[in-house]
């Protein structure tokens, strides 16, 4: 009897889904059909669209972009066996991290480049342009044609950013534009425009930096000025400690050596005066006798201080990473702007389907409101 009320069950559940998929094939019909008696504004809608998109491509700005590509070599030496494990790990795909690196270590680097520090310090960057050095905010002023804008008003009207300018000098409104620059030029990466920073493969260590403009030139000096200074900045935070130590090591071992020559030479001025002196008067050689113990004390030390200059510089060496260009980005640069037949395509497909949307809302809205 249960296997009779089961049977019947399934069979009023088809017989529920033939019906709802034959209404579904005739309500399918009934649009199409009803579409088809609006073709007309349909096709106007399409034509319309595909006229603003050839407008939009013909007065469209072209945009450039310049690529330089540059890789990364630190000394791993010091990694020892650590390093050597983690390299053939890497080889069999496991990504165990990396043994050196830090605060500079992959993606950080990028983050690094994209960083408001860099990007103002490369914006106060000297250029030539027609025979005159100014700074890069300057030049991305003047491609923007800023000063017009700014004509009007008072506060903005005078400010200059000179090359190379002391940024803790700066005023309110220079940090506000500068800021203004940072945020245009970074968060328009991420759509296209701007600076963008791009890693193949976590395995390798070949990075690209991006920097999209409608200004050639801006975009070629920008991308290089930033590959400068992210270099500098990474290389000297990098051998900091060494650097200072050797130093250090360095202003020890000129005091040292200064003060061994003029032992030296008073050894020498106490000889010249004690010469045929009787030898049986001794106090008088006594001061020759203390700037010999000065100078062989200092000859020791400053023979051990020598030693660990040297030694301190081959460390700085060591540890003082290597940032190689391989490709710099030369001029014409590569040239991007939205095709016509593109944008007559895509402009006529969107007019066209977002009419259909709302041939198809409008009429079930009036339906549900009658």
């Amino acid at each position: 009897m249960a296997e009779n009320i089961n049977m019947g069950t399934n069979t009023t559940t088809e017989n529920n889904e033939e019906i709802s998929l034959k209404e579904l094939i005739q309500k399918i019909k009934e649009w199409v059909a009803f579409l088809k008696t609006k073709w007309k504004i349909i096709l106007l809608a399409g034509v319309l669209g595909a006229s603003i998109g050839v407008l939009y491509a013909l007065f469209q700005k072209p945009t450039y972009k310049a690529v330089l590509t540059f890789a990364l070599e630190e000394d791993k030496g010091s990694g020892g066996g650590l390093g050597g494990a983690l390299g053939l790990a890497s080889s069999f795909g496991i990504d165990l991290g990396s043994s050196g690196g830090g605060a500079f270590a992959g993606t950080n680097l990028m983050e690094l480049m994209k960083s408001r520090l860099l990007v103002e310090k490369t914006l106060l960057n000297p250029i030539v342009i027609n025979g005159d050095t100014i700074s890069l905010a300057e030049y991305y002023i003047q491609i923007n044609e800023l000063r017009e804008k700014w004509a009007k008003k008072p506060e903005l009207k005078n400010i200059v950013f000179l090359p190379n300018a002391d940024r803790t000098n700066f005023s309110l409104q220079q940090d506000s534009i500068l800021q203004t620059f940072y945020k245009a030029l970074v968060k328009e990466g991420s759509s296209g425009n701007g600076l963008a920073i791009t890693q193949k493969d976590k395995k390798v260590s070949i990075t690209n930096i991006e920097v999209v403009s409608e200004s050639e030139m801006f975009s070629k000096l920008f991308c290089e000025n930033l590959a400068k200074e992210t270099a500098e900045f990474y290389i000297e935070t990098k051998s900091k400690k060494s650097r200072l130590n050797t130093e250090i090591l360095q202003r020890q071992t000129d005091s040292i050596r200064n003060e061994l020559n003029n032992a030296i030479t008073g050894v020498a001025a106490a000889s010249d005066n004690v010469y045929n002196l009787n030898p049986a008067l001794n106090v008088k050689s006594s001061p020759g006798k203390r700037r010999q113990v000065d100078v062989q004390a200092n000859t020791a030390i400053l023979t051990q201080l020598v030693a660990q200059l040297e030694l301190s510089k081959v460390t700085l060496r060591k540890e003082t990473p290597l940032i190689q260009v391989i490709d710099r980005p030369i001029l014409p640069l590569e040239k991007e702007k939205v095709g016509k037949l593109k944008s007559l395509i895509l402009g006529g497909f969107l007019a066209g389907f977002l009419t259909v949307l709302y041939l198809v809302f409008s009429t079930m809205y009036k339906k549900i409101v009658a």
